[in-house]
Parts: structure tokens; C-alpha cells; sequence
């Protein structure tokens, strides 16, 4: 136990906004900052650890911690529930840890919610909805469909931001990453 508690950084942002990479840099740019882990159903693939690339749980212990409000948020997509619980944040936070998150917007409100002093919310943005399609489409992964359904999302996503501590737009990798990590710094600064 530490008398210096844990700060969590939590980044949201538009698939294709280039959130993982932005998160990978700073990451590598802010000592003592690691990334969180979240609980999920899904297999483990192989090489995969638990407790370090996710906390591997059965579907009737996911649910468990549901029923008790254990998780922070949660979501059900492809067959597999995955979310951040309470308790293993809780414990980051008491013991001083400085955590990194990836949540959606719906998950990064509730966890401000939840250790309101102790969250920093950033949000990605994409210089804009045409270029966001743009980036998407070079990707080449996905039909008319898909990326039409990840537009939609990204406009929803997008009426969130102003909720968030700080608005980044990412229109250039390297500034966006010094912008971030800038903001980052002043916040795990302050106690």
C-alpha cells in the first residue's frame, strides 16, 4: 500500500483514428505507465498469458461478476463478453499504478464515474468523418456494409468528446502523440 495513489488515462476514439498506435508510442514514452487488462471468455490463444494479455474467465464466472457490479463496464460482441473489472482497478489505483485504458465512450464515462479525481478521459478524433472513411477504406477489410455500420458508430462515438477531459485530433501521428503524452505528463504530475 502506497500513500500516492494510482492515476487512470483512458483513450477513446473512432475505430481508424489511430488510437492503438498513438496508445503503443505513449506507452513507450511515459515510464511508469502500463497498460490495463481486461477480463474476457474468449480462449486464450496460444501464446497468450493470463493476467498479462487478458484475465481468462468462464462465461458463468463473467456472469457472476456482472450480477455483483464487479466489472466497470462490459461488452458482448462476437460470442465473448469482455470488461474491465472494478476490483483489479481498485487495487491499481490503491497501490499507486498508473493505468492506460482503451474503452469505448459509454465505458471511459463510467470509469470517471467511478474514480472521478483519479481519471483523465482523452479522445481521439479523426481530422474528419471523410478522412476517418478514407482510412478505413484503405484498410480493405471490410464491405460497403461494414464500413458504413463503423461510420455510424464513429458519429456516435464522435457526439461524446466534448464529455471528455481533452480532444485530440489525430491529423498527424507525431503531434498527436506529443499532444497526448504532454497531457498525460501534467496529469500523473499532479497529486
Amino acid at each position: 500500500m502506497t500513500d500516492r495513489q494510482g492515476k487512470l488515462i483512458v483513450f477513446s476514439a473512432p475505430s481508424g483514428t489511430g488510437k492503438s498506435t498513438v496508445a503503443r508510442k505513449v506507452l513507450e514514452r511515459v515510464e511508469g505507465l502500463e497498460f490495463s487488462v481486461s477480463a474476457t471468455t474468449r480462449s486464450r490463444r496460444e501464446g497468450e498469458v493470463d493476467g498479462k494479455n487478458y484475465y481468462y474467465l468462464t462465461k458463468k464466472a463473467f456472469e457472476e461478476i456482472i450480477d455483483s457490479d464487479g466489472f466497470i463496464e462490459y461488452e458482448h460482441f462476437f460470442g465473448n463478453f469482455y470488461g474491465t473489472l472494478l476490483d483489479k482497478t481498485e487495487a491499481a489505483v490503491a497501490s499507486g499504478k498508473h493505468m492506460l485504458f482503451d474503452l469505448d465512450v459509454k465505458g471511459a464515462l463510467n470509469l470517471k464515474k467511478h474514480f472521478p479525481e483519479n481519471t483523465l478521459l482523452l479522445f481521439l478524433k479523426p481530422p474528419s468523418l471523410q478522412e476517418l472513411k478514407k482510412r478505413l477504406d484503405g484498410r480493405e477489410s471490410e464491405d460497403e456494409d461494414a464500413l458504413n455500420e463503423r461510420l455510424k458508430r464513429a458519429e456516435f462515438e464522435l457526439s461524446f468528446a466534448h464529455q471528455f477531459d481533452h480532444e485530440v485530433v489525430n491529423d498527424n501521428l507525431s503531434r498527436a502523440v506529443d499532444e497526448v503524452t504532454a497531457l498525460i505528463t501534467d496529469f500523473l504530475s499532479k497529486q
